[in-house]
């Protein structure tokens, strides 16, 4: 069989780790010109995705450039500690552009092509396979074509013309690095605070940086020239040390002591899609299942889905069957993901009444949740390679 993986990102090169694994020849199709060594800021990773990249022996390099993050404080604007949380023990933060680097570094060393510079146009289904069309003019034909080609994904459009588009989260997104600022936490311990006017969260890492990220209440869908205004100079930064300036965090220094370029994006999560697949093409990661940021698993249910897609593959000789068997066993537990993701994220956006109940209430909560809702559902997913689909 011979897959062409659409997307060189999280999702595309954990699939084609895992189709490698399972005896499949697959190439990977990247838009971007070249490597993405300097995209984005940093992410949680969580146990259930250290778990399915050990599945496929990928896990060293993942976790020598992370470091563990295994609880999580909350607290209020006012400085009030409302609780702490288990991350699951296997929790790691890690920069993504390292993240990145790792998966990509090992489909390399294991021989899988990535062609960069290559934009997916159209999709084409022949009899027994399927044809990629570039934006180039190249055309490739293979047995089947993987989309996992993120958020806004071309072949998301190409196997379902009706698709849902992405649900904007009323949040955006933006971050840093400081050095030299006491945040009072210790390691391992990622600190979520729930300011007067916006969300902040903050982590110290082993060499005393402190990373921090910022969720500023954003009530509709950014334009570009929006997102362009926000991102020209200093902006950011000033939109941010006046929304947290009444707040006791250490918010404000970090954002001053930060060096590094402030930019911010959107939020979107994709709930439900209707179709994965169609013929000889099919979809994994964001493209099929887009989970808000504060869930902590976007790339841990990228990579589960590229395992037990070449799981099926390799089980079931009808394809049909295998695109099938995938979906069923992987869209219960992401949508139970995805809801869990938009409650986590519907908090940071509370009014002043709704700011009150919820500091009010969120200790009591804790503590329920801690006797009664377990997320090992979530944190100790384990996908068994050796046994069949």
């Amino acid at each position: 069989m011979k897959v062409l993986v659409i997307g060189g990102g999280v999702a595309g090169s954990a699939t084609a780790i895992a189709l490698h694994r399972a005896g499949i020849e697959a190439t990977i199709y990247e838009r971007h010109a070249d490597v993405a060594d300097d995209v984005g800021l940093f992410l949680t990773f969580a146990g259930n995705g250290m778990d399915a990249l050990d599945v496929l022996g990928a896990a060293d390099e993942v976790e020598a450039a992370a470091f563990p993050t295994p609880r999580m404080q909350l607290r209020s604007g006012t400085g009030r500690v409302l609780g702490t949380m288990s991350n699951g023990d296997a929790s790691r933060t890690i920069r993504r552009a390292d993240l990145y680097r790792a998966l990509r570094d090992e489909a390399v060393r294991r021989g899988i092509p990535i062609r960069y510079g290559m934009r997916l146009a159209d999709v084409e289904q022949l009899p027994e396979g399927v044809r990629a069309r570039f934006a180039d003019g190249t055309t490739v034909d293979a047995d089947l074509l993987v989309g996992a080609d993120g958020l806004h994904s071309p072949t998301r459009a190409a196997i379902d013309p009706a698709a849902p588009a992405p649900r904007y989260v009323p949040v955006l997104n933006t971050g840093g690095y400081a050095h030299g600022v006491d945040v009072d936490t210790e390691p391992g311990t990622f600190t979520m605070v729930f300011g007067k006017r916006a969300f902040f969260g903050y982590v110290p890492a082993p060499d005393g940086e402190v990373w921090w990220f910022a969720n500023p209440p954003y009530p509709t869908p950014p334009s570009a020239a929006d997102l362009a205004a926000l991102n020209e100079g200093d902006a950011w930064r000033r939109r941010l040390i006046e929304l947290f300036a009444d707040d006791r965090s250490p918010a404000v220094g970090l954002i001053e002591a930060s060096t590094n370029p402030m930019t911010g994006w959107a939020t979107y999560d994709l709930p439900v899609v209707p179709h994965w697949y169609r013929g000889r093409a099919v979809l994994t990661g964001d493209a099929a299942h887009a989970v808000a940021p504060s869930s902590g698993q976007g790339a841990s249910m990228a990579i589960e889905d590229g395992v037990v897609l070449a799981k099926c593959l390799r089980d079931l000789p009808d394809v049909e069957e295998a695109l099938r068997t995938y979906v069923e066993i992987r869209r219960p537990r992401v949508e139970r993901v995805v809801k869990a993701g938009a409650r986590s994220s519907s908090i940071k956006v509370a009014g002043p009444v709704g700011r009150v109940v919820r500091d009010a209430m969120m200790p009591v909560f804790l503590r329920l949740a801690a006797r009664s809702m377990s997320a090992d559902w979530m944190h100790r997913h384990h996908i068994d390679w050796s046994a069949p689909a």
